[in-house]
C-alpha cells in the first residue's frame, strides 16, 4: 500500500509540500488544459491535497499558507506529445513514491497512463495524467 505521505510530496521547483503542508510560501504551479476539474481531481487524489479554489475557468489545490497547483482552461488545449518535441509539455511533476510498482498501480487506477518510453524505469517512471501531461514517480525524491 502507498501511503498518503509516499504519494503526496510535490517538489516544484526545489521546493516540497508534503501532506502536511510544510512549505509557507510560493505562487501555485499551473497546468493548462481543457478539462481542468477532471485533472484537478486526478492530482488531489494523487497528492492528498483539497480543492481550495475553484471557478469557471480555475481549479486550485493546497492547503492552507502552504503552495499550491492550479489548473487553468484553455479553449485550444494540445495535449503533449511527450517524449516527441512536436507539442511540448508543458510542466514538470515530480512525485516521490517508497516503492514504485505500488505507487505506479494506484496512479493507474486513478487514471493515469504508462507510455512506451521509460528513460530509467529501475530510477523511476514516467506516467501521462488524464490530460496526457507526463510525470515522474520515484523513490529519490
Amino acid at each position: 500500500m502507498v501511503t498518503r505521505r509516499a504519494v503526496g510530496e510535490l517538489d516544484a521547483g526545489r521546493r516540497r509540500l508534503g501532506p502536511g503542508g510544510e512549505q509557507k510560501r510560493g505562487n501555485p504551479a499551473r497546468l493548462q488544459l481543457v478539462a481542468e476539474i477532471q485533472l484537478a481531481r486526478f492530482y488531489s487524489e494523487v497528492l492528498g491535497l483539497p480543492v481550495v479554489f475553484s471557478s469557471d475557468h480555475f481549479v486550485l489545490l493546497g492547503q492552507e499558507g502552504a503552495a499550491g497547483l492550479g489548473f487553468n482552461r484553455l479553449a485550444d488545449y494540445r495535449r503533449p506529445t511527450w517524449p516527441d518535441p512536436a507539442q511540448e509539455k508543458q510542466a514538470h511533476i515530480e512525485v516521490g513514491v517508497d516503492d514504485l510498482d505500488a505507487a505506479q498501480a494506484r496512479l493507474l487506477a486513478l487514471g493515469a497512463v504508462v507510455p512506451e518510453f521509460q528513460p530509467e524505469p529501475d530510477r523511476w517512471r514516467v506516467l501521462l495524467d488524464p490530460a496526457g501531461h507526463p510525470f515522474c514517480i520515484s523513490t529519490l525524491v
